[in-house]
């Protein structure tokens, strides 16, 4: 370490035999009591006698030691005692001593000797305290008890490097109402003043006391705000044996004078460059206190900090400045007492907990559940948490960056400059964790990453539970106070498996469904009308945080937070609580895929491909211009694991719909020949991706009982609604979704509705295709946010026809979609037959629902049609209990290509029919003969998509049908019915 510079207040490395004053001068006294910080009712109770001191040169005989008046003797012991009241120093030569003399006189004006700013073995050399022996030998007045340098530690010049940490700190002691700018112009003086590299334990105060105040030989005064006196040769005095300190209880032991030894208490030139540079691994065990040689080391890393002073109790003991923010000092203290900073700056003082006193907040199960990819709580171990830790309130902050080489936090609570703020690396798990006090909720933060070719970086926190509003990018500490209503609907919610139940699904964006509504807002609205629609569900496009709302929350960079910009977590919270009040269960899309590369967010977070896959080609998305997820890497899944229960136990969300699973599962998605690797089998499978999948499915359906899962998946993989132990054909256990959404069911049916009706003929088993494999896996129908936009136009614009048409066009397609294996997905604005495209930047055109509009019937009544498709759905159990079940469906025609016409029976497990018809052509077909079954007395309409009320051309059946003998369509029975044009009929048992 760098030896501090010499200077008048701090008396340097000294010579073999050098001389001090035999008694500082009246000047020098005078000098060093207006050095001496002291304050304000010591100072004027202790004015008199110091001028009274200074003017008649007496001694002071009762000075106590503010500290460790009598705890000094064994640093004194290790240092070269000076010569007492003019004498030789023993075993030294008279020539050496003549020099030292003399060199100690030209020093005598610089060298400010008075007993509260020189060591106990200074004070020795030239005015004793009073209560200093020597192996239990009183001293004469005016001397001070010789002691063998040989004894304890060697060298003279060992000695006299020595300082106390304390000296320094009386040497920068300024009165309590000093003001900055004379603060700061003490502490430049301190620093000319700085003792050498090799200090030792803090200096004993002296306190001017009156008799009866201060017994001889105490070894501490009552007040322990660290000063310095002047004090004049004061006749040694014998401490009592073991003695403890003055004070109260939270004065702590002093270190007897047989365990002194020096030591230097400030930072090393390595750990001080290590810090400053942002890149210590361990701060806490160089900062903070802690047990050395001689006492506690106090280290303060506090940067534009003008003093920082330790408190413990009574204890006030002002640390040494040694330069660019550290501050250091040695107390002779036995152990490490709770203590707080009072740091001063400019035009401000502080009192703080020292954030480098505490012990790490993570344990070793956290960090070895981490490393092995199973922290399934990992949010509540990485982030920012408000807690209380060791009795102290503050901020936990962790953070996983394996490859830094160094993590500082910064925010709002420093100003934006984490260098004094250094986070500790926990072992090898590649966390990094620091407890800051006194930083709570709301405070904004950041990380700052060292990256390993040592340049920085600023990072929100992957597992931030909230953050700034869009294009802000930081995170924010928050914490959740919000109290539930929705036990009722939770415990209901695992009576059935999804696709045993009704399961209608609207699909919402909520930052453009009614545009400007925050989430509480939109609370007040959404549940009533999902609820009179008669939807069983909401599906919430993403709402995780992401950058850009054209990605419509595709492109999430805060997995853990709900978007900012429609209100607070717990806001979001209020939300769902009231969807499920109303009976509504809540899905959301979920994208563990990919992510953006935004150099704020997760792109090589820490200097290193880290959630990305270290392969270039693995780790682009070749049609996102996005990064994938590592799914081999274990902290990688374990953090989308994680969140995937995250959101199902912190936000009750009921199920989650799993975004581009088709781009995960394939190596070579994408991707043209050599541009891929091939898996260890040689396949194009991704391997790591089925791993994940799996244990992201068995996770959350183990923790959270009612919640469903489901697939975007748009290719034939096998198994993807299979339990995970299940192997299928390919040698794959199953993804363990609970739902699949049949893409091939969408393509193939709007395909057909889009041919002029002349023309379906040909395009017949578009229609027909999807019973082919129907029962493959747990299919959801979904009529989703893809579906109409860029370009793909609208559900009514995708029909052919005039306007009537178009509408009866999707009534009737409605109506199919309905009765047709499977659940059912509806996204918004479809239900009220929007013409427009949907745009996230004004959201559904509502205006055609106003009654002042000419055509608000048309749109009024497929709305209606929609309420009356989901309220008959769920009152009809054939319409779902058996949608994964082949004996839930039989067809009664499906081959009348020439007539437009489809039509089959749904059951339900006790065999209780729904007949479903419906007629893609633009003409009524009377008398219609369908085979029935034979027992079924007659049939009724349950519905009608052509009934005058939803704007058709009102071509029902009014009354029962009854069955005739007629065999038709290899059935015994047969009736005949009159089908709408365009239309889709619903008939039941009468």
């Amino acid at each position: 370490m760098t030896p501090r510079p010499e200077s008048s207040g701090s008396r340097p490395k000294g010579t073999a035999g050098e001389k001090i004053p035999e008694q500082p001068t009246a000047a020098q006294q005078k000098s060093a009591a207006k050095k001496t910080a002291v304050p304000k009712q010591a100072a004027a109770k202790k004015a008199a006698p110091a001028k009274k001191a200074a003017a008649a040169k007496t001694t002071v005989g009762k000075t106590v030691a503010k500290k460790a008046a009598t705890r000094k003797a064994a640093a004194e012991k290790t240092a070269v005692e000076q010569p007492a009241a003019g004498t030789a120093t023993a075993k030294k030569t008279t020539a050496k001593k003549t020099a030292a003399k003399k060199s100690a006189a030209k020093k005598a004006t610089t060298v400010k000797a008075t007993a509260a700013k020189t060591t106990a073995v200074k004070a020795a050399a030239s005015k004793s305290t009073a209560t200093e022996t020597v192996a239990g030998k009183a001293a004469a007045a005016k001397t001070t008890a010789k002691k063998t340098p040989a004894k304890k530690a060697g060298t003279a010049e060992r000695a006299a490097a020595t300082t106390t940490a304390a000296e320094a700190v009386a040497k920068k002691a300024t009165p309590a109402k000093a003001t900055a700018k004379k603060a700061a112009a003490k502490k430049a003086a301190t620093a000319r003043k700085t003792a050498p590299a090799t200090s030792t334990v803090a200096k004993r105060p002296a306190k001017k006391t009156t008799a009866g105040r201060a017994p001889a030989g105490e070894a501490v005064a009552k007040k322990s705000a660290v000063k310095n006196a002047p004090a004049r040769k004061a006749p040694a005095r014998k401490a009592p044996a073991g003695q403890a300190p003055a004070g109260g209880a939270g004065s702590a032991q002093l270190v007897p004078p047989e365990m002194e030894v020096a030591v230097s208490p400030a930072v090393d030139a390595v750990d001080r460059e290590r810090l400053l540079a942002g890149t210590h691994h361990a701060p806490h065990s160089v900062l903070g206190a802690h047990p050395v040689p001689g006492g506690i080391a106090f280290r303060a890393f506090r940067p534009y900090a003008l003093s920082v002073t330790v408190v413990s109790g009574e204890l006030r003991a002002e640390l040494h400045n040694d330069g660019e923010g550290f501050f250091s000092g040695l107390l002779p203290l036995r152990e490490v007492p709770a203590y707080r900073l009072v740091v001063e700056y400019e035009g401000t003082v502080l009192e703080t907990e020292d954030a480098y006193r505490f012990l790490p907040t993570l344990g070793d199960l956290d960090l070895h559940l981490i490393g092995e990819g199973r922290h399934e709580e990992l949010w509540t171990a990485l982030g920012a948490h408000p807690m209380t830790h060791e009795g102290v309130t503050g901020t936990r902050f962790a953070v996983w960056a394996p490859n830094a080489r160094g993590v500082r936090v910064t925010g709002t609570f420093n100003f934006w400059d984490g260098t004094g703020h250094v986070m500790r690396s926990l072992g090898s798990s590649g966390v990094w964790e620091l407890f800051l006090p006194d930083v709570g909720e709301g405070e904004l933060y950041k990380f700052e990453i060292t990256r390993p070719d040592g340049s920085k970086t600023l990072r929100a926190d992957p597992l931030a539970r909230r953050t700034e509003v869009p294009p802000a990018t930081s995170s924010v500490i928050t914490s959740s106070e919000y109290e539930w209503g929705d036990a009722e609907w939770l415990a209901r919610r695992a009576g059935a498996p999804a696709h045993e139940a009704p399961f209608s699904v609207y699909e919402i964006h909520l930052p453009s469904w009614r545009p400007g509504l925050t989430y509480r807002q939109l609370a007040e609205q959404l549940p009533g009308y999902v609820k009179n629609l008669g939807f069983t569900h909401v599906e919430l496009m993403p709402v995780a945080e992401h950058p850009f709302g054209g990605s419509w929350g595709y492109q999430v960079t805060g997995f853990y937070a709900p978007t900012a910009r429609l209100g607070t977590p717990d806001d979001f919270r209020y939300l769902v609580d009231s969807l499920h009040r109303a009976g509504i269960g809540v899905l959301m899309d979920w994208v563990p895929a990919h992510f953006p590369r935004d150099d704020w967010a997760l792109a090589e977070f820490d200097g290193k491909p880290l959630y990305e896959h270290e392969d270039p080609l693995r780790a682009a998305h070749p049609d996102w211009g996005t990064l994938e997820f590592d799914f081999g890497r274990n902290e990688v899944r374990n953090f989308l694991v994680a969140n995937a229960v995250y959101w199902c136990e912190e936000f009750h969300i009921d199920g989650l719909r799993v975004d581009a699973v088709a781009s995960m599962l394939y190596l070579d998605y994408s991707r043209e020949p050599g541009q891929w690797t091939p898996n260890e089998h040689g396949g194009r499978e991704n391997l790591d991706a089925v791993a994940f999948l799996q244990e992201m499915n068995a996770t959350v359906y183990r923790r959270v009982p009612g919640v469903v899962t489901i697939a975007e998946e748009s290719t034939a993989w096998d198994g993807v609604t299979r339990a995970t132990h299940h192997k299928g054909p390919s040698g794959f256990g199953g993804l363990g979704f609970g739902l699949k959404w049949n893409m091939g069911w969408m393509h193939d049916s709007l395909q057909y509705m889009s041919h002029e009706p002349v023309h379906r003929k040909y395009h017949h088993g578009e229609m027909t295709f999807s019973m082919v494999y129907a029962y493959s896996e747990n299919y959801v129908l979904p009529i989703s946010h893809d579906e109409v936009v860029h370009g793909k136009r609208s559900l009514v614009s995708k029909m052919p026809g005039d306007w009537w048409q178009q509408r009866a066009g999707v009534r009737s397609y409605l109506g199919f979609m309905w009765a047709h294996p499977g659940k059912q997905l509806l996204f918004m604005g479809q239900e009220f037959a929007q013409g427009a495209e949907w745009s996230e930047a004004h959201g559904p055109d509502w205006w055609l629902l106003d009654p002042g509009y000419g055509a608000e019937p048309d749109h009024r009544g497929v709305r209606d049609l929609v309420r009356d498709l989901n309220t008959v759905y769920r009152a009809t159990p054939a319409l779902w209990r058996l949608d994964t079940d082949p004996a839930g469906f039989e067809w009664i025609v499906g081959d009348a290509a020439d007539d437009n016409v489809l039509a089959f029976l749904r059951l339900d497990p006790e065999g209780v029919p729904v007949l479903a018809v419906s007629n893609f052509a633009p003409v009524t077909r009377q008398d219609y003969r369908l085979g029935v079954p034979d027992d079924v007395p007659a049939w009724h309409e349950a519905l009608n998509t052509d009934a005058a009320r939803y704007g058709g051309s009102d071509v029902i059946n009014p009354d029962p049908v009854k069955p005739e003998p007629q065999s038709w369509h290899g059935r015994p029975a047969s009736i005949r019915l009159t089908l709408p044009p365009l239309a889709t009929v619903w008939l039941r048992p009468a």
